[in-house]
């Protein structure tokens, strides 16, 4: 699943709200949504992002912020080291091959780190 497809299920769930008319809403059948939902559908389009925000009316800090998860959720990630420390080059490596067995508190921790460091570059610019 993707941070993206997470959130849009949340969304339609709390709200109760079925699949099938949201995909017809959108325009796209309940299988593709489905499988958006999932995260096996990568990255949504700026389009299907704004027809979500139209169906959920999420505006403002929200719907920024389901449109960061959505550029945050391509599952193929790509990750160019060049020129970095040669530690990230192997952190990298380690983490596209580890990746599937880390646990939930893994995760966590990792994210943690890296919400760390983002935070310090936005105090240094």
């Amino acid at each position: 699943m993707t941070p993206f497809g997470e959130k849009v299920r949340q969304l339609r769930r709390e709200r109760g709200l079925m699949l099938k008319d949201m995909a017809a809403h959108l325009g796209v059948s309940s299988a593709y949504l489905s499988a958006l939902e999932r995260g096996d559908r990568g990255k949504p389009t700026w389009t299907m992002i704004q027809g979500v925000l139209q169906y959920f009316h999420i505006i403002w800090d929200e719907a920024d912020e389901l449109t960061r998860l959505a550029d945050l959720s391509d599952p193929r990630v790509k990750i160019d080291t060049a020129g970095a420390d040669a530690r990230a080059t192997l952190l990298a490596n380690r983490l596209a091959r580890e990746i599937r067995n880390l646990s939930g508190d893994d995760l966590d921790r990792i994210l943690s780190i890296l919400d760390v460091a983002q935070e310090r570059t936005r105090r240094s610019e």
